[in-house]
């Protein structure tokens, strides 16, 4: 799909959130907590597309549980990035996305990862056997020319800004690993739910206690 097209098709965010509602839910939208059906559309003129659900009380929309939860970018851009990735013959820099869609760099960067993992995912066999999980944070230390003398040193693990990435790799095979800016007990079920085929798999995790969450469901 071209780029004429995606802006001919999608062109405001209710018409993209309604084509993800088509396309993810069809005519019989669900609770993507619980699973449960007993869902209900909210009336909210600020907020296009949100839903309650009746039996563990959520709010969401169809975003939740998707490369596009919980982002600030127009929908629209999201269509054209993902059209702009599979179109380009060779490989697209984040700069030139960023270019593209008059975005920041590392706004673009973190998109573009996004959109491959799920691509990559949507490929991909899920892992089973053992499988091992776990969470790191991604980004370099500013160098000395660069630091400014006020500047605080960067923080490391959990509560860094540093991008947090999670995955998952299967003992004497594959691997699978995603960014994310969600690493709390929900997060992390999603991503495992993607990835890894719970029939007949050991699940290997640190004593991070998000991953209880994984473990109970």
């Amino acid at each position: 799909m071209n780029l004429i097209t995606i802006f001919s098709l999608y062109p405001d965010q209710e018409a993209c959130i309604e084509h993800l509602e088509n396309v993810r839910w069809g005519d019989a939208p669900l609770c993507p907590h619980c699973g449960g059906f007993g869902v209900a559309r909210k009336s909210e003129k600020h907020r296009i597309g949100r839903w309650n659900c009746r039996d563990c009380k959520s709010s969401f929309n169809v975003l939740s549980g998707t490369i596009f939860e919980k982002t600030k970018v127009p929908l629209q851009k999201w269509f054209l990035a993902v059209g702009l990735v599979i179109n380009a013959k060779k490989s697209l820099s984040s700069y030139q996305l960023a270019r593209d869609l008059e975005l920041n760099q590392k706004t673009a960067w973190y998109m573009q990862q996004r959109i491959r993992a799920a691509m990559a995912a949507e490929q991909a066999p899920m892992l089973q056997g053992i499988v091992e999980a776990d969470e790191t944070y991604v980004g370099g230390k500013p160098r000395k020319g660069n630091k400014r003398d006020n500047d605080k040193p960067n923080k490391r693990g959990r509560g860094t800004k540093k991008t947090p990435v999670i995955g998952a790799v299967e003992r004497g095979g594959r691997v699978a690993a995603c960014v994310t800016d969600d690493l709390s007990g929900k997060g992390i079920v999603q991503f495992l739910k993607n990835t890894v085929d719970p029939a007949g798999t050991i699940l290997i995790t640190d004593e991070y206690k998000a991953y209880n969450a994984a473990k109970a469901s």
